[in-house]
């Protein structure tokens, strides 16, 4: 049996995972990449921290050149996160003649055209199976095996942090607050969790997964991003009430040759594929023209789920005798996609507010809504009686351009106190 001689950069969770599953799986993977699998290096910042593993602390280095000027390691695993210094890293492995595995959804999403022209300059493989949707393998599927179809949609739960906190809010009355502090002690948020709840980690996903369905150059900048702090508890009881879930969701759709690109919560129907997708869980929705509807479901983070992902790309590499990936230096014919405007786009929409409790209010609401060419499917009154009362109305499909309009209108409005939340909403296919 061959050997061959890897090195990771980093051992933070996605580290130990890797670390765990090579060992624990050693036979198997031995078998079914056809190589003795040795980690040579590990570069850290405290060769002395304790990490609850037991690896020799003769491989843990602090040198990232004890990595790239050894000739015999042949396979650089990132693992740091974030954008610098790990992409730099990978350029330089790569300039070693050193394949990459990343689990880096950042540099990914932001640095891609830079990376994959070192691919290709230096001839080495580069994979990043797990910078999206964890143990989920949804790129190895748009590489490969829906490689017949054209992708119309995909539509996915990305983020295990935000589907937690909805989970926990929508199965248990949990406020955000508490949700969002349960997230952290688990592990699953970071100490500031902006990217996660704020849908900047879902973006980046996102323009990832486009630009290989869709093969076409994302600027993470272009995708409309709402995150879930606006989410309350009165937006989860009345969405139970009119039988949706919410989720936050990631959007691509093909309309009519340009894209739609959004990342926002939704409410989508009790009995839409989506919907009983809880806890950490992810899901992807995949529509192409001959495969019809296809969902991926899965853990979509954590050690070892994107461990998983990470020693599957080395598997990878190895089956492929360590030489050059043709796919992976393919010429990049990238086709040229312009986004639509949101104020463009359609949906279904949520729209609660307070308002004053007099003759005619639900009569103004509802002229308002008319007059922007907007129609309502159904309407929630609570409070009868008190000052000021809760409205909710679930219109039809209509452009986003509409409601902005009509929501200005009815803020101008003196029976408006306010505009608590604006939510779109989903519908099950050709519902």
């Amino acid at each position: 049996m061959k050997n061959v001689k890897i090195a990771l950069l980093g051992l933070g969770n996605v580290g130990r995972g890797v670390w765990k599953i090579l060992n624990t799986n050693k036979e198997e993977i031995r078998q079914r990449a056809g190589y003795d699998i040795e980690v040579s290096k590990i570069l850290v910042r405290d060769v002395n921290k304790d990490r609850g593993i037991n690896v020799p602390k003769g491989i843990l280095t602090t040198n990232p050149d004890d990595i790239f000027e050894d000739d015999s390691i042949q396979i650089v695993v990132e693992i740091m996160g974030g954008i610098e210094p790990a992409k730099d890293y990978m350029i330089k492995a790569m300039e070693k003649k050193k394949h990459v595995v990343t689990a880096n959804k950042f540099a990914i999403a932001t640095c891609a055209e830079e990376l994959f022209s070192v691919v290709k300059k230096e001839g080495v493989m580069f994979k990043y199976e797990a910078s999206v949707a964890g143990g989920i393998p949804i790129i190895n599927q748009i590489n490969d095996s829906l490689t017949a179809n054209k992708i119309k949609e995909m539509i996915g739960i990305i983020n295990g942090t935000t589907n937690y906190i909805l989970t926990k809010m929508h199965l248990e009355g949990t406020s955000f607050d508490d949700a969002l502090k349960e997230a952290q002690e688990k592990g699953y948020a970071e100490a500031d969790p902006t990217s996660d709840v704020e849908g900047y980690d879902v973006a980046y996903k996102l323009a990832i997964l486009t630009s290989l369905a869709f093969e076409t150059k994302i600027d993470v900048n272009q995708i409309y991003r709402e995150g879930i702090r606006n989410i309350t508890s009165m937006d989860i009881k009345y969405a139970k009430e009119l039988g949706y879930v919410i989720k936050l969701l990631a959007f691509v759709k093909d309309i009519d040759g340009n894209l739609e690109l959004r990342v926002h919560p939704t409410m989508i129907p009790e009995r839409h594929p989506l919907a009983n997708v809880n806890d950490s869980f992810n899901a992807i929705l995949v529509r192409g023209n001959a495969v019809g509807d296809l969902m991926m479901y899965g853990r979509g983070a954590g050690d070892l789920p994107t461990g998983s992902a990470v020693v599957g790309d080395i598997i990878a590499i190895l089956r492929n005798g360590l030489s050059v990936n043709p796919q992976e230096n393919r010429d990049e014919n990238v086709i040229v996609r312009d986004i639509n405007d949101m104020e463009n786009t359609k949906s279904r929409y949520y729209i609660r507010a307070t308002v004053k409790d007099v003759p005619g209010v639900l009569a103004e609401m509802a002229s308002i809504l008319g007059k922007n060419d907007i129609s309502v499917l159904s309407v929630i009154q609570k409070g009868k009686g008190k000052e000021n009362v809760g409205l909710v109305f679930i219109t039809h499909e209509t452009l986003e351009g509409n409601i902005n309009r009509a929501i200005e209108e009815m803020k101008k409005s003196p029976t408006v106190e306010e505009i608590d939340n604006i939510i779109r909403v989903e519908k099950i296919k050709n519902q």
